[in-house]
């Protein structure tokens, strides 16, 4: 039987491949899963009669939204420690929380608010590092949404595990388990170079090798991180991590706020992807990442939230923003990052960080069919003379009226199909409740 066949037509279609175009008064056209074709609205209609039709004559179509950091559990810590640098967040606020409340029904219940949340303002796919990752997985799939699950690695015991041995033996479970779940892909997260040392790193290099799956690492986060390991090892984070052969294209590396000319080199050299957190690194102070020289270098740069507990929220089109504005402030330069190359940062480069290029990240025939719709019929974001720049400058999350993740349609004019919001409002109060009375 042949799958069924839904016209989506709008004011504007953003494939972003090929790059910086916009076709006015054109459809795509879903066949179950995956685009069959991007043609005129009126070609689609004439080729397809008995099509299901959705018209959004309003709106924007763009691919969606990559979240290429995140640990999305952590919605359940939202302002739970405000304006704290990172250091004092870590080691005084969030480490000994999770220590109290992260079990695997924090995970569950976290990560169900956080893809409500993601749904609601654009984005389809996600990377995320956090405890109980076969629980984040399930939950993920349960719920329509695509991820690439990473398994944390640290030196020390955590809610998850008591060290290297066991989350690398619960590491290796889950992805063997999670490998039948469709919308599931799996990497290793070892946390940071300070919290993970040398043979634990070289065994995640073996394993990311044989299983062919991403590292994602928080790596030059702050000065201070430099800084001290340079102190204490006589190297830079990147020049211990590329001793060990960890710097390839696999690596996915989280923030890099700290880089001189030559680490972009040599970023650019091994295929590394880096991953831009602006509105967390501004809300911690910690530092800015040189996205324009590293754009400018060849590296794919992609974008993420961060957690909900140092951001605090999951809005890929308010990071967008930031990152076009930080760039264009720290190069003193307004060409930097201009809006259809942030664009692409938020959907096809994180595509490309976790080699998914080929499926989802650009409106393309023969790929899934993840797609957001963007009513840009707004007071903010009128008159319309470039959607791009409109989505990316003046845009809000609130105009975010559908979405579809391998042709399925998650939300639709603002509503969820797979939540009950008010059963989840209710769990996520409850959550607060306990954990600030505590």
């Amino acid at each position: 039987m042949n799958a069924p066949v839904t016209i989506v037509s709008a004011r504007w279609v953003i494939p972003v491949e090929p790059q910086n175009v916009v076709l006015e008064d054109h459809a795509v056209v879903m066949e179950g899963t995956s685009i069959k074709e991007i043609c005129a609205t009126s070609e689609a209609l004439d080729k397809f009669p008995g099509a299901t039709r959705i018209d959004r004559p309003h709106h924007a179509l763009v691919p969606g939204f990559v979240n290429s950091h995140t640990h999305a559990a952590m919605c359940l810590f939202r302002g739970l420690a405000d304006d704290y640098a990172l250091a004092d967040w870590l080691n005084d606020h969030i480490w000994p929380a999770e220590a109290q409340w992260v079990d695997a029904e924090f995970v569950r219940d976290g990560t169900q608010l956080a893809i409500a949340e993601m749904l609601l303002s654009g984005t389809t796919s996600f990377t995320d590092m956090y405890f109980y990752p076969d629980i984040a997985a399930r939950t993920t799939q349960e719920l329509g949404m695509r991820a690439t699950i990473t398994m944390p690695v640290l030196d020390y015991p955590s809610p998850w595990g008591s060290g290297p041995d066991d989350y690398f033996e619960k590491g290796l479970r889950a992805h063997d388990e999670l490998h039948a779940l469709s919308r599931i892909g799996t990497g290793f997260a070892p946390h940071a170079p300070y919290t993970v040392s040398d043979e634990p790193l070289l065994k995640v290099r073996t394993l990311s090798d044989e299983l062919n799956v991403p590292i994602h690492m928080h790596i030059h986060e702050t000065a201070q991180e430099v800084t001290d390991a340079v102190a204490q090892t006589g190297k830079r984070p990147l020049q211990r991590l590329d001793d060990l052969g960890l710097l390839n294209p696999k690596m996915i590396a989280v923030h890099m706020t700290e880089l001189d000319d030559s680490e972009i080199k040599l970023l650019a050299g091994q295929g590394v992807h880096v991953v831009h957190c602006p509105v967390s690194n501004a809300k911690l102070a910690s530092g800015q990442c040189r996205v324009a020289d590293l754009l400018a270098a060849g590296v794919n740069v992609c974008l993420g939230t961060d957690g909900a507990a140092s951001n605090n929220n999951l809005d890929m089109i308010v990071e967008m923003r930031t990152a076009a504005l930080g760039a264009k402030l720290q190069s003193g330069s307004a060409e930097s990052l201009p809006a259809w190359q942030v664009l692409e940062m938020a959907t096809i480069n994180g595509a490309k960080a976790t080699n998914q290029q080929h499926l989802v990240g650009s409106l393309v025939a023969g790929k899934l069919a993840d797609m957001v719709a963007i009513d840009l019929n707004n007071i903010a974001t009128q008159p319309v003379y470039d959607p791009v720049s409109q989505i990316v400058f003046s845009a809000s999350r609130e105009q975010v009226s559908d979405v579809w993740v391998g042709g399925e349609q998650l939300l639709s004019e603002r509503k969820l199909s797979r939540f009950d919001l008010d059963q989840l409002l209710d769990k996520t109060a409850a959550w607060g409740s306990k954990i600030r009375n505590s």
